[in-house]
């Protein structure tokens, strides 16, 4: 299959590199990002999409996202698929799917879940927006660059579900964190209490998956000193795209804003820029009630 790829960073590079592993001839566009190996560079993303049967997109934000809609719609074949996998704002994502879908083409958000050794593995999870013939005809290139595509709906709710999702990840990691910097101020030794909670009812996948002690469960960022499997700054971001869903959905949700907060705190003010999201574990051992 011809493809395009636009924003070939630290996800969307991988991603393409696994199609190309797969046998498809895809095109690139980045501004700044080096192309995967086996991957044609196009000078313009409009180049890139030009006669590709699928064109799929790794942006920033919904404000990149709609400006680069407008610049590679004009330049697709009518029914190819414009499939982004960024993970942007609800309404953003449904702007572009009436677009694309006004134009004659197949629209279907589908951000991922997984992060950068998923986008690398093949391992993502793809959370998908749009109609049953978009799904249908997007979901091979899904299953390549990735283990699980659910259809969430119509147009949007891939981005829906994305935000959900990690409104529930981000206030869980610091309840996690917070939970273990109280068992140390109590003298509960750091394995016991995992020992004791991975397998009862404060089990989580924070705790067990993604454990923020070092040393302590299953191998994370934690024992790398909290370089980011998921950066800090990008919680943020998805927090605050939750939050800005909420609002406009009238939906009551002080835990969601109250993690919001703390990881602006965390990001703006206290140095956790470049850290993984779970480095709230050491930002919580320093500090006191106060």
């Amino acid at each position: 299959m011809k493809i395009g790829f636009i924003g070939l960073g630290n996800m969307g590079g991988p991603m393409a590199a696994n199609l190309v592993a797969a046998g498809h001839e895809v095109t690139g566009f980045d501004l700044a990002a080096p192309m995967p190996e086996g991957v044609t560079k196009a000078d313009t993303a409009a180049e890139a999409a030009k006669g590709a049967e699928v064109v799929i997109t790794m942006l920033p934000n919904g404000k990149i996202l709609r400006a680069v809609a407008d610049e590679i719609v004009p330049a697709m074949d009518k029914g190819a698929l414009f499939a982004d996998c960024s993970t942007v704002d609800v309404e953003s994502a449904r702007a572009v799917a009436d677009q694309a879908m006004e134009a004659g083409l197949l629209a279907i958000d589908a951000p991922v879940s997984g992060g950068i050794t998923g986008a690398a593995n093949g391992t993502l999870t793809f959370m998908a927006g749009g109609s049953e013939e978009a799904f249908d005809k997007v979901k091979p290139l899904l299953d390549i660059m990735g283990q699980k595509a659910v259809h969430c709906g119509p147009s949007g709710n891939g981005q829906a579900a994305k935000i959900c999702n990690n409104m529930i990840l981000g206030a869980t990691m610091i309840v996690t964190c917070e939970a273990f910097a109280l068992a140390d101020k109590l003298g509960l030794d750091r394995q016991a209490m995992f020992d004791v909670v991975s397998t009862s009812s404060g089990y989580s996948w924070t705790m067990n998956a993604y454990t923020p002690a070092p040393g302590i469960g299953a191998t994370s960022p934690a024992d790398n000193g909290y370089k980011p499997g998921f950066a800090s700054e990008l919680m943020l971001k998805d927090l605050r795209l939750a939050m800005q869903a909420a609002e406009a959905a009238d939906a009551d949700t002080p835990m969601g804003e109250a993690a919001m907060k703390l990881y602006a705190q965390f990001v703006e003010n206290e140095g956790g820029e470049g850290t993984d999201f779970s480095a709230m574990l050491p930002r919580f051992e320093k500090r006191g009630r106060g």
